[in-house]
C-alpha cells in the first residue's frame, strides 16, 4: 500500500504526504495502514491555511512534529464547524484513539464534542482560544489536558489604548470584530469597550463584524470610509487579517499612514505595516508556539511524563504569554521571528503561562 503511494505521489516521504492530504482532502481518504499502531499521530485542527496566522500555527507543529519524528496531520475546517467536529470524528477512528490533538475550536461551542469524542477514544487533547466556560480540563482526566487562551480583554484594551494615543486622544474609530460567538473575539470587544469607557473624548462611530475575515474587513471598511469620510481617524481590529484587510481599504483611498490601523497576531502582514507605520501596533500570542506547544504538552501527559489529574490549576486552564509589537521593538521581533523562527524547547511546557485562567 506504501508502495503504491509512493509510486502515485512521485516518492513523497510518508509525513510530507499525511500532511498534504491532511491540508486538502477528506481525512476519510486516509487508509488505516498509514498510521504507525506503536506511535501516537499527532493531529492539529484549524480554521483555514488562508488565514496567515494559523498556516505559521501550522509550522510550528510541523517543527515540533520533525523535531521528535512523529506524523503529523493538519485539519482544516473552513470556518464549518460541522466539518471541523467530523474530520476530527474520523481521525480518531482512523488513528484507533492513537492521537494527540491541538485544536483552535473554530467557535465556541464546538469544543465539548471534540473533547468528548477524544476522551471517548482515548486520545489525548489541547484546546486552545475557545471553549464554553462550564467546560473544564479536570472533569475529563486524563484526556483533556489543557485549554490554553490569551487575555483577550487586555490585548483589545492594550491595542485600543495605543490607537487612541497615536490619533491624539480624541477623534473617531472604526471597529471589526470577529465572529460573534467566539470566545477571543468576544474578550477582545470588551477590552475595546473598557477602552472606549476610560476614554470619553474617543467616539466609536461603528463596530462591523468581519468574521476574522480580510475580504470581509476590506469591503466593511470601503463603506465605513464612504460613511464615515474624515471623520474616522483609526482603525482597531480583533485580529491582524481583518486589520490588513482595512489597510488596503486604506490604501485604496490614499490613507495608509495617515489612519493608524491597530490588531492582534503578529502575522508578517501586520509587522510589516507596523514596520512602514502603517499599523501602530500588533500583539502576538506567538501561533508558532501554540502549534508546536499544544502538541507537546498533549504528548508529554500521553507519554506519562505527567499525570494532568496532578496538575495545578495554572496548567490546566491558563493564559499564555502575548507580546505588544510596536514602533519601538518591531525591528528586534523581525528578525528574530519573522526573518528566522524561534528557537524554543519543546520541553518548558509551562515557561510561558502567566496565570490561571479568570473563572
Amino acid at each position: 500500500m506504501i508502495d503504491r503511494i509512493n509510486s502515485r505521489f512521485g516518492g513523497m516521504n510518508r509525513r510530507s504526504f499525511l500532511a498534504t492530504v491532511a491540508a486538502g482532502a477528506t481525512v476519510a481518504a486516509l487508509p488505516r495502514q498509514l498510521f504507525a499502531a506503536d506511535k501516537p499521530t499527532l493531529v492539529t485542527s484549524i480554521r483555514s491555511l488562508s488565514n496567515p496566522y494559523h498556516a505559521v500555527w501550522k509550522t510550528g507543529a510541523e517543527a515540533f512534529a520533525s523535531a521528535i519524528d512523529l506524523d503529523h496531520v493538519t485539519l482544516v475546517s473552513e470556518g464549518n464547524s460541522e466539518k471541523g467536529i467530523a474530520d476530527i470524528k474520523a481521525m480518531l477512528a482512523k488513528t484507533g484513539g492513537n492521537m494527540v490533538l491541538n485544536s483552535d475550536p473554530n467557535d465556541t461551542p464546538d469544543a465539548r464534542p471534540i473533547v468528548e469524542a477524544c476522551a471517548k477514544a482515548g486520545a489525548y487533547v489541547v484546546t486552545q482560544w475557545n471553549k464554553p466556560k462550564d467546560l473544564h480540563p479536570k472533569d475529563f482526566n486524563p484526556n483533556y489536558v489543557s485549554h490554553i487562551e490569551f487575555d483577550g480583554v487586555s490585548s483589545g484594551r492594550q491595542i485600543a489604548e495605543i490607537l487612541f494615543k497615536s490619533i491624539g486622544g480624541s477623534g473617531g474609530i472604526i471597529a471589526l470584530g470577529g465572529q460573534i460567538s467566539n470566545t477571543a473575539a468576544i474578550e477582545r470587544k470588551k477590552g475595546l469597550e473598557d477602552a472606549l469607557a476610560a476614554n470619553t473624548n474617543i467616539k466609536l462611530l461603528d463596530f462591523q463584524v468581519a468574521n476574522w475575515k480580510s475580504s470581509e474587513a476590506y469591503d466593511l471598511t470601503s463603506n465605513l470610509l464612504t460613511r464615515f469620510g474624515d471623520d474616522v481617524k483609526g482603525i482597531w481590529a480583533a485580529n491582524d487579517d481583518m486589520g490588513t484587510g482595512a489597510l488596503e481599504a486604506l490604501r485604496a483611498e490614499n490613507l495608509a499612514g495617515k489612519v493608524p490601523v491597530v490588531g492582534v497576531d503578529g502575522i508578517k502582514a501586520a509587522v510589516d505595516a507596523v514596520r512602514k507605520g502603517e499599523f501602530a501596533c500588533t500583539v502576538t500570542s506567538d501561533p508558532y508556539w501554540q502549534g508546536g506547544m499544544g502538541l507537546a504538552i498533549g504528548l508529554a501527559a500521553l507519554q506519562k511524563k505527567f499525570d494532568p489529574a496532578k496538575e495545578p490549576a495554572d496548567h490546566r486552564e491558563f493564559y499564555g504569554k502575548a507580546v505588544l509589537i510596536a514602533k519601538e521593538n518591531v525591528e528586534e521581533y523581525y528578525k528574530t521571528n519573522i526573518e528566522a523562527h524561534p528557537a524554543l524547547d519543546w520541553n518548558d511546557l509551562w515557561g510561558r503561562v502567566t496565570g490561571a485562567i479568570r473563572a
